[in-house]
């Protein structure tokens, strides 16, 4: 044989050696998914707000805990309030933005009350606040009762 032929030999033996290696080790052995994480998972994570509300009257002032899934928690309607976050929560919305700049609002006063909502909802920090200075302010404290007093009717 001469050497020309045993090279080429050679050469094909290295080449199937090669093309076998390259087959990724996924097709071999299936990849199970990750763990899933505390952080990840919902039940550890959480939905725990704290609300602090100033000014309302009627017995109404006052800081209340609440806890969602299940609802509990020191706030005078946790199963309430509960369902309007769970009713009001959309994918990409926050449920708790402020009214956008340059909103065109009635001028009129639901009077002083003020809200202050923190902690955590759907997995998302909550750091809001609310009053009632005009019809834009009322109407998204409303649509928040009875995680918010329902106040001025």
């Amino acid at each position: 044989m001469s050497q020309v032929t045993r090279l080429l030999l050679l050469a094909g033996s290295v080449g199937s050696v090669v093309a076998a290696s390259a087959v990724p080790a996924v097709a071999v052995s299936p990849l199970a998914p990750p763990p899933v994480r505390d952080e990840d998972r919902t039940a550890a994570r959480g939905d725990h707000l704290t609300v602090t509300v100033r000014n309302a009257g009627g017995g109404a002032d006052g800081r209340f805990e609440l806890d969602c899934h299940p609802s509990e928690g020191s706030h005078p309607d946790a199963g309430g309030a509960c369902a309007v976050m769970d009713r009001s929560t959309r994918w990409g919305k926050d449920g708790f933005a402020p009214v956008p700049k340059g909103s065109m609002c009635t001028m009129q006063y639901g009077g002083p009350a003020t809200a202050h909502v923190t902690g955590t909802w759907a997995g998302r920090p909550v750091d809001a606040r609310f009053d009632r200075s005009n019809g834009c302010e009322i109407g998204r404290w409303d649509r928040l009762v009875p995680l918010l007093p329902q106040l001025g009717r």
